[in-house]
């Protein structure tokens, strides 16, 4: 459901069920196409709110699957599945508002609670967010990122959100204790994700991606630092607005599965095609977050 093809695939082979709508959606495909709807019924069935192992996917792995880690794999399929299904357009839809609501008063619950201000445990010699702390996923962010209506009705809820992803990380990192286990979760979003410059230099797609996300939430414009990596990434560009690294001239790559979604989207990456997804996404950024769009 999840996986992403490896960089030395030709065709998207390997790639998950979920991985592969959102890129089609992202290509520009409707909801409507047979391949997308195809796969609609599925996604619809792992919203469900159970844990039943047959629908674990990659994520039940072999042998038997415990309890506590059928319960933590479902809840990350249903989050994913919901965002494939909001971003396809189905925010109208009971089943998919039914997830979004009980998604977000899992995250609220949390955000509003003692435990978000010191939500880990020592096990050992580690410290490992406690079984009960449900912080947002980066999935949880896309479906409410593409459900403008549910936003406005749960105002409170997304301003609470917008300030726990406003925080400084956590130094520790985001690995759970899952009954006896300690599994790693680096799809649940501690902090702020892109607090300084040199981090967005480190990986310039997954900070584009950051900033677009904030923007579909609405909270892009609220955040000074966030702007001004906007700002600075939309300096970056030639007289005819292209996009250009900061430094030298070679394609930017990322090794961060969350961003095969959406990039590279064109076929190739060489000449002045190498610079398309870039310059298309700061775009929408800036139309998303309310920036006036100059024709070039």
């Amino acid at each position: 459901m999840l996986t992403v093809p490896s960089s030395r695939s030709e065709h998207f082979e390997g790639v998950g069920m979920i991985n592969a709508v959102r890129r089609l959606l992202e290509y520009g495909w409707d909801r409507d196409t047979p391949p997308v709807a195809r796969a609609r019924r599925v996604l619809f069935r792992l919203l469900a709110e159970d844990e039943d192992p047959e629908y674990l996917f990659e994520l039940g792995g072999k042998g038997a699957v415990d309890e506590d880690v059928a319960r933590r794999g479902r809840a990350v399929l249903r989050e994913a599945a919901a965002a494939a299904l909001a971003q396809a357009g189905y925010e109208g839809d009971p089943r998919l508002r039914g997830a979004a609501k009980r998604i977000l008063e899992r995250v609220n619950g949390f955000l509003k609670s003692p435990l978000a201000q010191k939500p880990f445990v020592r096990v050992g010699n580690q410290h490992v967010l406690a079984p009960e702390a449900a912080p947002p996923s980066l999935y949880a962010l896309e479906l409410f990122a593409h459900m403008p209506l549910f936003r406005i009705e749960n105002f409170e809820a997304m301003d609470r959100l917008y300030q726990h992803l406003s925080q400084p990380l956590p130094r520790q990192e985001a690995v759970q204790l899952c009954g006896k286990k300690i599994i790693a979760q680096p799809h649940l979003m501690l902090g702020d994700m892109l607090p300084n410059r040199n981090v967005a230099d480190t990986d310039v797609v997954w900070s584009i991606m950051w900033l677009e996300l904030m923007a579909r939430l609405g909270f892009l414009r609220r955040n000074d630092n966030w702007s001004r990596l906007l700002d600075r990434f939309l300096e970056d560009r030639d007289p005819a607005a292209v996009w250009h690294p900061h430094k030298g001239m070679g394609t930017v790559r990322s090794t961060n599965p969350f961003v095969w979604p959406m990039y590279p989207l064109e076929e190739t990456q060489a000449g002045d095609e190498r610079w398309t997804d870039m310059t298309f996404r700061l775009g929408l950024i800036a139309r998303l977050s309310g920036r006036p769009i100059e024709l070039v």
